[in-house]
């Protein structure tokens, strides 16, 4: 057996570089590249193994740990899961940043590499610098955080057990199941540890999606549901698009008679205006798509974990004799209350369910009913995105505005507070993957490192990022590194001066405005903060408008500007759509000094009497 001497970190450098996939018929890299921030415990073992590769496995140099994941995840993302990043750390504080960073990609099923590095596996400095000292277990560091959010965790500690851990590795990044992050807690003194590896561990290997067939029982089970459903509606979610299965999708609906909503990670599944597209479902969904499914009875979700935004926490559906056909890669998800099971990869499922409807449509009462909604929701949408000219605009007219100077091949960025919900609804996808939204963690500063992580997938597309002051201030420090990487980003910050959607949900629960706007603070001074001043800093182009007009003047200029360009817009934080969306489950006390919280309480009641638990 012909073999290689390297150390540790070498081989993994050396690996990564190996491994492949083809997208369009072309081969290239698996790996877009690996996000370093170096520190004791990996600059000297990972920095030096990924600098002899710097020409074949790109490193980048990011600003925060928990920024460089999320721009790995969104590039994953926005690649369908065909492509992915690796993200290396020091010890401490260095590895302990990501751990939330991996809990967004174990949430939303989404492949990254993460390399923290670790303690001396040989404990001879023993405790050594960033160290965490467990009093009852020598064996525990920070690393063990990754655990519950890593779809696989392995420590490093002997240079040759990093051959079975990538293997493991790779099988889990690549699966369409079990796919998430996978972390690698890399032992600082192992890394630099030399052993003699077989070259046939280098070897070049091409990664293809594997698509699992439907069972033949499962098919039919599902197909003769469907078939003598009256009142079918089809959830979308992100499934749809990691199969790559749009296409499929719209035919089948099509031709069926089908009506869909899409969920956050499934929207733009469907052009905007496809007949069948009744947009957003579920807590933030149109009033059209709410509609058609509270009164389904059958629901056919396609590739949605069914999560309870989705789901209206299971209040949603309510025609008592509905059943759920769920059609989803991972058994886990296609089980979920009392579902009838349809295992398999999105495209592959819709097309054999198709054949297996025959010529089977919808009734046309149900199809004109799904019609109507839609005419009714769009000609209801457009009131609240139209331009205005009021002093402080709502989430949902600068939404307006970013549309309408829009491109259809734009890709629109967002993550946490109320403009997720505000998106869900009002915003028209044109082309697949033009709405990125992380929504499954719900994670606040995801969305400026996130922008540049889609933008570094797909750099011929705009990438428009919409942020709050809010998540803005907890993490913009990636603005930095888009200017650095030349990867250009337009960012809407819209500033109503706190968290805004979680001071609504507040007041909406019978709570008195408390701890959220930064006037409901207990404070000296209220901060008057210059978010312009704060992006030019950090090198972008920047401005604060003053109306919606000067906002749309702003977004043409940022289309043609070379480097990313920060637009600041003041808005009202009490105003959100008040049509459309559904209950969601929102614990509120049950015992209380304060009436507001008393009659919220009994409101709380009698909703839960809708909930469908188990079912």
């Amino acid at each position: 057996m012909s073999t290689i001497r390297l150390t540790m970190a070498q081989a993994i450098a050396r690996f990564l570089t190996a491994q492949k996939t083809e997208i369009d018929g072309q081969v290239v890299p698996l790996f877009g590249g690996v996000w370093a921030i170096f520190g004791h415990g990996n600059v000297a073992g990972m920095g030096e193994a990924l600098h002899g590769v710097r020409d074949q496995l790109p490193t980048f140099r990011a600003h925060n740990e928990q920024g460089m994941a999320h721009a790995a995840i969104a590039f994953a993302k926005a690649s369908r899961r065909r492509r992915m990043m690796a993200c290396t750390t020091s010890i401490g504080p260095g590895a302990t940043n990501m751990v939330t960073a991996a809990a967004v990609a174990h949430v939303n099923r989404i492949p990254v590499l993460l390399l923290p590095g670790d303690v001396f596996a040989n404990r001879r400095p023993d405790p050594v610098l960033q160290q965490i000292e467990n009093f009852s277990d020598g064996t525990v560091s920070a690393n063990d955080c990754f655990k519950p959010v890593s779809r696989y965790f392995d420590r490093i500690s002997r240079p040759e057990q990093i051959i079975p851990a990538l293997q493991r590795a790779m099988a889990v990044l690549t699966d369409p199941a079990d796919c998430g992050p996978v972390t690698l807690a890399l032992c600082q003194d192992t890394q630099a540890e030399a052993y003699d590896y077989p070259e046939s561990f280098f070897a070049e290997k091409i990664w293809t999606p594997r698509r699992i067939r439907p069972d033949e029982m499962e098919l039919a089970e599902a197909a003769d549901l469907i078939r003598n459903a009256k009142k079918p509606f089809i959830v979308a979610g992100g499934g749809v698009l990691y199969s790559g299965a749009e296409k499929v999708l719209a035919d089948f609906a099509q031709k069926h008679g089908l009506f869909v909503g899409e969920t956050q990670a499934g929207k733009s599944s469907l052009p905007h205006d496809h007949q069948a597209n009744l947009g957003a479902v579920g807590v933030t969904g149109t009033g059209a798509s709410n509609a058609l499914a509270e009164d389904a009875d059958v629901v056919i979700a396609v590739g949605t974990r069914l999560q309870d935004f989705t789901t209206g926490s299971w209040a949603l559906f309510k025609n008592p004799g509905r059943r759920i056909v769920s059609l989803n890669v991972q058994a886990f998800d296609s089980t979920k209350h009392n579902a009838l099971p349809l295992v398999s990869d999105a495209r592959v499922g819709i097309e054999e369910l198709s054949r297996a409807l025959g010529s089977w449509k919808a009734p046309e009462a149900w199809v004109s009913k799904g019609r109507e909604e839609k005419t009714r929701w769009f000609d209801s949408s457009a009131r609240f995105t139209d331009p205005t000219n009021a002093e402080l605009p709502s989430d949902a007219q600068v939404i307006g505005a970013v549309q309408r100077t829009s491109s259809p091949t734009d890709v629109v960025v967002c993550a946490a507070g109320g403009l997720p919900g505000e998106l869900h609804k009002h915003w028209k996808a044109s082309a697949a993957l033009g709405y990125h939204m992380e929504y499954g963690y719900s994670c606040m500063g995801y969305e400026i490192a996130g922008g540049l992580g889609v933008k570094m997938a797909d750099p011929n597309r705009e990438v428009i990022v919409m942020v709050g002051d809010g998540s803005y201030l907890m993490m913009n420090s990636e603005l930095a590194t888009s200017i650095m990487l030349g990867q250009k980003l337009t960012v809407v910050l819209l500033d109503n001066r706190g968290y805004g959607c979680i001071n609504r949900l507040q007041r909406a629960t019978g709570g008195e405005s408390f701890n959220n706007l930064l006037q409901h603070t207990n404070h000296v001074t209220l901060p008057d903060i210059d978010f312009a001043a704060h992006a030019a800093s950090l090198g972008a182009l920047s401005l604060k408008v003053k109306s919606i007009a000067e906002l749309e003047g702003a977004l043409k200029k940022a289309r043609d500007a070379e480097r990313s360009t920060v637009i600041v817009i003041d808005t009202d934080p009490l105003i959100s759509t008040d049509e459309g969306g559904h209950w969601w489950d929102v614990a509120v006390p049950e015992v209380s000094v304060r009436e507001q919280v008393n009659t919220a309480r009994k409101n709380y009641e009698t909703a839960l009497a809708a909930q469908r638990v188990g079912d």
